[in-house]
């Protein structure tokens, strides 16, 4: 009979061995596969990263989100260019941010509960040039790892018209922050739920 101090270290010792196995997986999911992107465009190779990772996408002239991997629409690949992308719960990290480079027609994104997004995600983001003209709307919502540093870096994003931010613990300088992006970006109404 083992005693309860070392049942308790299996236990323990079991799911670090599951944490570091779907994060060796996640990583996968999100390396960067270059050849792909030339061979099937931009949009088509994006919709099958973040898709793979968990996450939605919508295309310019459609309503219906694509959130399954398997059913990707075929067709002439100018036919489908990304318009918004829900990474809602998805394990999309930064090593696969080189997918969006080349998107020209994202006008929305959503990062709700995503334990790999982080400062150097938004960071990358808020450099991408397609994006900084096309983003409108952006939502960062239970993003732990997200901290004062990546929220500031969104001030790139000048054509950006609504962002809300909402249950992030990584935020400890909440007024300085919102005068920084409120400073820099005028026309973008924020709505903000950091209690």
């Amino acid at each position: 009979m083992l005693s309860r101090p070392l049942s308790v270290l299996r236990i323990l010792r079991a799911d670090v061995i599951q944490r570091s196995f779907w994060g060796w997986l996640n990583a996968v999911f999100n390396k960067v596969d270059y050849d792909r992107i030339k061979a099937v465009g931009p949009d088509r190779a994006a919709s099958e990263w973040l898709l793979r990772c968990g996450a939605s996408v919508r295309y310019k002239g459609f309503d219906k989100w694509q959130k399954d991997y398997n059913h990707l629409p075929t067709g002439p690949m100018d036919n489908f260019k990304i318009e918004a992308i829900d990474a809602t719960e998805s394990c999309i990290m930064f090593k696969g941010f080189d997918y969006l480079d080349h998107l020209e027609h994202v006008e929305e994104i959503k990062f709700q509960k995503c334990i790999y997004i982080q400062d150097e995600c938004l960071e990358r983001l808020s450099r991408i040039e397609n994006l900084q003209k096309s983003l409108q709307w952006l939502e960062i919502i239970s993003c732990g790892n997200v901290t004062d540093c990546g929220i500031r870096s969104l001030c790139h994003l000048k054509n950006l018209r609504h962002l809300f931010l909402s249950d992030l613990p990584g935020i400890e300088e909440k007024e300085s922050t919102l005068q920084v992006l409120q400073k820099v970006l005028p026309t973008c109404e924020l709505k903000v739920d950091l209690e």
